[in-house]
Parts: structure tokens; sequence; C-alpha cells
């Protein structure tokens, strides 16, 4: 069966639509731990920072994610706005570039994105510089003139901010430039790696997970062929098209993710 056989056999155009319960939600998930960490952060309780850290870098990115799929339930400026994250320092709008290609291109020559899906897991890891360089350049010679001005509008901002934390030594900012670096190294094994090994027979059949608690601590964003299959959807309504393609589908084979 193929991509546009799935798609035909299950009902999804009305989770597209968002209640404003859940696109308060989806628009405001990553503040409560971004507030949280900078705070711990502030007061100098570095390691109890950390997980609320690690859980605001993922739930900025399935933020901005959302974005880049115009998921948010908002207009325009709003999506544009949610977007411009410099605290997370990389450019979502190179980030956006490459991963609209890489849903047009997927696991292709053509999807740099993807490029850390056909490597051994260490190497993905090590990977990692190289992928956030590639996710820029790429975008600066691929992207369109208001892509790579937002992109270089992104830069300048980041720059100016670590310029200031480091240059007046606001430790707690520089622990959270610290942490946010460290985890976009880490974007082609957990981003890329993870939902994409060894499926370049079926690249549009990414891994998923199932699993109540390992999809709640990792905010659903491990529903990925779910997403790959339907992109227009929501990442708060994943685990019902989950649900719905099980049901329709029982035959599907799907891998795990972990």
């Amino acid at each position: 069966m193929n991509h546009t056989d799935l798609i035909k056999k299950v009902e999804w155009k009305d989770l597209k639509k968002l209640s404003l319960k859940e696109m308060l939600i989806e628009n405001n998930i990553s503040v409560p731990w971004l507030l949280i960490s900078l705070f711990l952060a502030f007061k100098g309780y570095y390691f109890a920072a950390l997980p609320f850290s690690g859980f605001y870098f993922l739930t900025a990115l399935r933020q901005v994610h959302n974005g880049f799929h115009n998921s948010l339930g908002t207009g325009k400026f709003l999506t544009w706005l949610s977007m411009n994250s410099i605290s997370m320092i990389a450019s979502v709008h190179a980030v956006k570039f490459n991963h609209i290609r890489h849903h047009k291109f997927c696991l292709s020559e053509e999807d740099y994105e993807g490029k850390s899906a056909s490597m051994k897991w260490y190497q993905a890891i090590f990977y990692g510089p190289k992928h956030l360089f590639l996710i820029h350049w790429m975008t600066f010679k691929l992207a369109n003139r208001k892509c790579k001005q937002n992109m270089f509008l992104e830069l300048i901002s980041i720059s100016v901010f670590v310029f200031i934390a480091f240059y007046f030594k606001i430790n707690f900012l520089i622990y959270h430039i610290s942490i946010m670096f460290f985890g976009e190294l880490l974007m082609a094994f957990f981003a890329v790696w993870t939902v994409h090994h060894d499926t370049h027979n079926h690249p549009e059949i990414a891994r998923t997970q199932r699993g109540f608690w390992k999809n709640k601590l990792t905010f659903s964003m491990f529903y990925h062929m779910e997403h790959h299959l339907f992109p227009a959807v929501p990442t708060i309504k994943l685990p019902e098209l989950a649900e719905r393609i099980d049901k329709v589908l029982p035959e599907l084979h799907k891998k795990q993710t972990f």
C-alpha cells in the first residue's frame, strides 16, 4: 500500500482544527519549562534545572515544528512570531526550510535534514555539528530571499543575546545558552536518526511510538509515522490520529522509535 492509499483510508481533516484550549496549549507549551529552568539556574541550582531545560528544548521544538506546518491555529504573523525562537540558539527558519524539503525529498540526496538517518547511531551523534552547519548553509544557498532574511535576523539576534550573556557574565543565561547549543548538536541523532533509521525502503513510513507514558514523557513528538503521513495535523491531535490508523490499518507494519 502506497502513501496515497494510506491517506485515503484514514479520516484526518477534522483533526486539523484546534479548540481554544488546544490552541493555547500548542502556542504556550514551552513557557512553563523555560521559566522554571531559568529560575532554578538563576538561583544556582544548575543540576536541578537540567531536566526542565531538556523539557523546554523538546516542547519548544514541538511548538516551532507545528509552526513549520501552520498547525498552531494562529494567523501568519503570530506563527512567524512563535517561530522566532532566539532562546533555542539556532535559526528556526533555517530548520523550517530544510524540514519542508525533508518532507518533499524524504531520505533522498536532496534531503539535507535526513542525512544522518543512514548512519550508525554513534555516527549520527558525532555528525551533529556538521548537521547544524549544513542546515544553515543550505538555507543560505537554496532558500528564497525572505527566508534568508528571517535566518539572518535570527542569527544576528542570537549573536547579540550570546554576546550580552557572556560579556556581562550573566551565569544563568550562559547556562541556558550552553544547554540549548548542546541540544542543537544532538538534533541529527534525536530528531532524525531515532525516527528514520532503517526506513529507507519506505521513507514515508517513519518510525513511531506506542505506549502511554513514553508518549507523555516525550510530549507526543515520536508519533513520527503519523506526522509524515499527515503533516498538517497538530501534535496535540497525533495520539487520536494514531488510534485511527491502528483501527483502520491494523496490518500496517510500524517500527518503534524506542
